[in-house]
């Protein structure tokens, strides 16, 4: 998003992506015995266009929460504390509906332990930094530019990975990270030389980039708090974002800013908020789908044709007019991401593939 595009879809889709089985996913065909392939091929159809649908109508809904001139309300912070709100309640109400029976049947009960949300405090602070980050990207730049105003998370992937977990990156995967640095800064130079550029957007989008690499990390060593749940995961993650976001909505604000709000009243902005959040903990759900039919490398695949159709759905839907090197600029980002995808899916076939190839060369492919 990038895989990393994303909200509170990071945590999903790395945990739904490794070993244990989701719950909410559905088995793949038990007894050995594989489903025809026209019936193969349409399930995945149908499973990456859910994961389109469900990504693009997210960026396009919190794009018009956030900085609709008909809706004119300045509180990123609410809208993002809102949808965090409605995760963790949604994570719950799953929860009591586990015994119900099928489809939540093996999901884990939910209940909050003080002593458990003390340990999950610092990954929830960088979560904070994620989804904020992100929110304000989007409020400060265009739709079309969002994707590479950030998309530098697989660069800070790298270089986090060599400073914190000592890992090293081979020469063809630091060429593609040269790559999208070149996308990022060719599309901020055609974003200044067409006037619509926003240094605090470019700001909000590093920072959402480097918060992303970090929650991954993070993630890793807080998950073993929660008995490796995902699901225990997002809910205490959430849990305390709704804590800590009170004092910073109070210290900028916003409290004041809803006050004045002239539509808190009304049914169709609620509407749309729920169904942001709705949106924000679907596509942890659809991600996992994408992963299960296809694979890891097929979902970062996926991930990159989506932001391109998203850039050129925005241009479209916004009537913007782009010019030769701005169009350059997203290529090359959405060319050095999947170069590096295909790069990294390459050396984890040779490590699975050699057993004998050592172990700072199954390192590099960590990341």
């Amino acid at each position: 998003m990038s895989r990393a595009q994303l909200t509170r879809t990071g945590i999903l889709r790395m945990a739904l992506g490794g070993g244990g089985a989701d719950p909410l996913l559905p088995a793949e065909g038990g007894g050995g015995r594989r489903a025809p392939f026209l019936l193969r091929a349409l399930r995945i159809a149908v499973v990456v266009c859910l994961y389109w649908f469900t990504s693009i109508a997210m960026v396009f809904l919190n794009k018009y929460l956030l900085d609709s001139p008909s809706l004119r309300l300045d509180a990123p912070l609410f809208v993002t504390f809102f949808q965090c709100a409605l995760t963790a309640a949604l994570c719950l109400g799953l929860s009591l509906g586990a015994a119900c029976g099928p489809p939540c049947a093996g999901l884990p009960t939910l209940r909050l332990d003080p002593k458990v949300s003390r340990s999950v405090l610092p990954l929830s602070a960088v979560f904070i930094g994620m989804v904020t980050s992100n929110n304000l990207c989007l409020k400060h730049v265009g739709v079309a530019f969002y994707n590479v105003g950030r998309s530098l998370t697989t660069v800070f992937n790298v270089l986090l990975s060599y400073l914190l977990l000592k890992q090293t990156t081979s020469l063809y995967a630091l060429l593609a990270c040269g790559v999208i640095i070149g996308g990022f800064w060719l599309g901020v130079d055609q974003e200044g030389a067409e006037g619509t550029l926003s240094w605090t957007g470019i700001f909000f989008g590093i920072l959402a980039s480097l918060c992303v690499s970090l929650n991954a990390i993070y993630t890793k060593k807080v998950l073993p708090v929660v008995d490796g749940s995902i699901w225990r995961l997002t809910f205490y993650n959430n849990i305390n974002a709704c804590v800590l976001f009170f004092p910073l909505m109070m210290l900028l604000g916003e409290f004041r800013t809803l006050y004045h709000f002239d539509k808190l009243g009304s049914p169709s902005f609620w509407g749309m908020m729920t169904l942001g959040g709705v949106f924000g903990f679907a596509i942890g759900y659809v991600t996992g789908l994408q992963i299960k039919f296809t694979s890891p490398l097929t979902h970062n695949v996926s991930g990159t044709a989506k932001a391109c159709a998203q850039t050129v759905l925005a241009v479209i839907y916004f009537e913007e007019t782009k010019s030769f090197l701005w169009w350059t600029s997203n290529l090359m980002v959405l060319g050095g991401s999947f170069a590096y995808t295909w790069v990294k899916g390459l050396e984890m076939r040779k490590v699975q593939e050699d057993p004998n190839v050592k172990s700072s060369e199954r390192n590099e492919t960590g990341v």
